[in-house]
This record gives C-alpha cells, structure tokens and sequence, in this order.
C-alpha cells in the first residue's frame, strides 16, 4: 500500500526504534532466556533476533537466493536465521542497535513489511520471557491496514481472513467484512499472524473461525 513521504518517514524511524529496544532487551539476556522457545514456531529468542539482523544483512534477495537453494522462501529464511543466531547475542544486539536505521522496503510490500516483522517478532520475544508487549496503538493499526491490503505477501494466506472482519478496542479501527472478531489491535495482530496465545485476548462470532484456521 502506498504511503505518502511523511509517513514513510515515521514507520522507518518506528522500525529503527523497535530495534534498538530489542538490541537492550536481547543483550541483556542469559543463555537460557536466549534458548527459551519463542513465539514463532522451531526458533529460540536468540534466533529470532537473528532473524531481524538477516532481514536487513541478507535481505530480500538473499532470502530468494536462500529459498530457492533450500527448496522454499520459508525454508530459506529459516536457514539464513539459523546461520546469523551462530553469532554471539551480543553481537546479533550490536549489529541491531548499529543498523537500527537500515530503511527495509522490499518490492510490492513496501516499508510497512518491516514494521510488521519488528512488531510481531518483538512479541515473539517478550511474550515467552513474561515481559510486556505494548507496541505504539497507532503502528498497530498501520500494519493492521497493510495486513489486510493486497499487498499483504508473505505473512500469511489471505484467505484466513475471509468472511472475518477485525476490530481493534483501543483505536476503534475496523478492517474488513463479515463475522466480527474484537480485541485489542496488538492482540488482533498476534492472531492474524498465527500467534495462537493472542486468540484468549479476543472475542466475537468470528473468533471460532479465525481459530479453527489457525489450528487446521
């Protein structure tokens, strides 16, 4: 989706800053907070963080590279977050903190895509360490606008949010139509992405169909 140049400018610096809170949180993490399982299925915390280092060291056409070496774009990036977490945390949080404003703007995605990655991943983190996930309501909803537009790639098949209209408490923001699923934006969020822990902070007669499509 397009954005003009001032909001552009906004979501880099809101990635950039996602970052440099990561960097803080994942170097001062011990070994077993680096290993606990993360949100995001077959990754530890600490290759989460190196996943967001790839995003921007590898990129777009590394990850294509990768995928076609390893049989799939999933499996490429999967292999190419694994390689980067052989790296020292300390390492992985410097190279974030230091590149924090690396501008991640892939083709047909766009800006929002890295916004996406930041937020959701961020979570990925916190949620399993028990510590608080409160992303910027605003951001929430921009990438909420962005995760159901047509330019949406890669996160997650568009049909899991047919016949299902979103609805986030804290801005009011709906995106949309059909059965109602409510809660709030970062909540809504995690769902959509196949974050199956943020389905108890939602409702709706919707929320049924959401998750038997994440579960199938």
């Amino acid at each position: 989706m397009r954005l003009r140049p001032e909001e552009r400018e906004q979501v880099f610096a809101a990635v950039a800053g996602e970052r440099r809170s990561i960097a803080d949180l994942i170097a001062g993490l011990d070994a077993d907070q680096l290993a606990t399982p993360s949100l995001c299925a077959g990754w530890d915390v600490k290759t989460v963080a190196a996943h967001l280092v790839s995003d921007f060291v590898d990129g777009f056409w590394g990850f294509l590279a990768s995928g076609v070496r390893h049989g799939g774009i999933d499996r490429g990036i999967d292999a190419l977050a694994r390689r980067r977490a052989q790296a020292s945390a300390s390492e992985i949080a410097r190279t974030l903190r230091e590149r924090a404003d690396h501008r991640l703007s892939p083709p047909v995605t766009g800006p929002l895509s890295g916004l996406t990655d930041v937020l959701v991943h961020g979570a990925d983190i916190r949620i399993p360490l028990g510590l608080p996930h409160d992303p910027d309501p605003q951001y929430v909803a921009r990438v909420l606008d962005f995760l159901t537009s047509r330019t949406q790639v890669g996160f997650f098949p568009h049909r899991r949010l047919r016949g299902i209209q979103l609805h986030d408490e804290v801005t009011g923001r709906t995106w949309g139509q059909g059965e109602m699923v409510t809660g709030p934006g970062d909540a809504v969020l995690l769902a959509v992405c196949g974050r199956t822990v943020a389905l108890d902070g939602l409702a709706g007669p919707g929320l049924p169909v959401l998750r038997s499509r994440l579960l199938s």
